[in-house]
């Protein structure tokens, strides 16, 4: 005989945008919120009794609610407030959970000024949040995704395994590029969450930048340990970085030396390295 092993449902791509308006000087957040309960709702599979069943539409209503309620930013504090919303509405809930990442937007410059009203899409890196809220307890991750890194110089790679199918040859030159997922979970609160962030995305950023690099495992693990030298209220860190290729291209048909000047850039393939660092 089948039996539910386990279940879980929420609402997924909420999309919202929010504007404060004090004065003539607005700010524009632009969110996406992912929400997902763990609980008692094993009738609703097994039986089709929905009784226990909190609608994902109000799930999405109360977003926009809570958004008009209070503040959205910093993105940590709003998913707590959803968190802690979902947990009382839902008594059969055991565990709410929820995401939210955070487009980034940033003034426009108008005669060398930043404008109070109009606003320039940022980079495609993405600003994290995620907060389990359980009855007594609230546990909060931040991260990031699509932070694009890429030096020149200071990175090797080489005296690894080989066997008859290697033809990557040794370098101790090559471009390094990736694009940084990263998330970092709390065991204290910060007195600030938004500078807590941006000291961890610093740390990453001026490591990869001047870390020597014998692999990328190396330099992950160096960015690892300074993001959290830089943030104390965080217990561990998990990264993720895509190697993106960029491989040398061979000019000698041409007559030309290629001097670690020219290269050809690929998405696809490409390596994953990924881990845990903690205290």
């Amino acid at each position: 005989m089948a039996r539910l092993a386990w279940n879980a449902y929420g609402k997924a791509a909420v999309h919202l945008s929010k504007v404060e308006r004090i004065g003539e000087r607005h700010a524009f957040h632009e969110l996406t919120v992912a929400i997902r309960l763990v609980g008692d709702f094993s009738e609703a599979h097994t039986a089709g009794i929905n009784a226990n069943i909190l609608p994902t539409d109000t799930m999405k209503n109360t977003v926009y609610a809570l958004a008009r309620e209070g503040p959205v930013d910093p993105p940590e504090v709003f998913a707590e407030r959803l968190g802690r919303r979902f947990l009382a509405a839902s008594p059969y809930t055991r565990s709410a959970i929820v995401t939210v990442t955070t487009t980034g937007w940033e003034r426009a410059a108008v005669g060398g000024l930043p404008h109070e009203h109009a606003f320039v899409r940022g980079p495609s890196e993405r600003r994290l949040a995620t907060v389990t809220v359980r009855p007594g307890v609230e546990l909060v991750e931040a991260g990031l995704a699509g932070l694009g890194l890429l030096k020149t110089t200071g990175s090797a790679f080489s005296g690894y395994l080989v066997d008859e199918y290697t033809t990557l040859p040794e370098t101790r030159e090559r471009v390094l590029a990736t694009d940084v997922e990263a998330t970092w979970r709390y065991t204290t609160t910060p007195s600030d969450w938004s500078a807590a962030w941006h000291a961890v995305r610093a740390a990453l950023i001026e490591t990869f930048a001047t870390h020597e690099s014998e692999s990328v495992q190396q330099t992950l693990y160096a960015m690892g340990e300074a993001a959290l030298a830089a943030c104390a209220d965080a217990a561990e860190i998990r990264l993720v970085l895509p190697n993106q290729h960029h491989l040398l291209v061979d000019l000698s048909a041409f007559g030309l030396d290629n001097p670690n000047m020219v290269f050809v850039s690929t998405r696809e393939p490409f390596g994953r390295i990924e881990a845990v660092i903690e205290r």
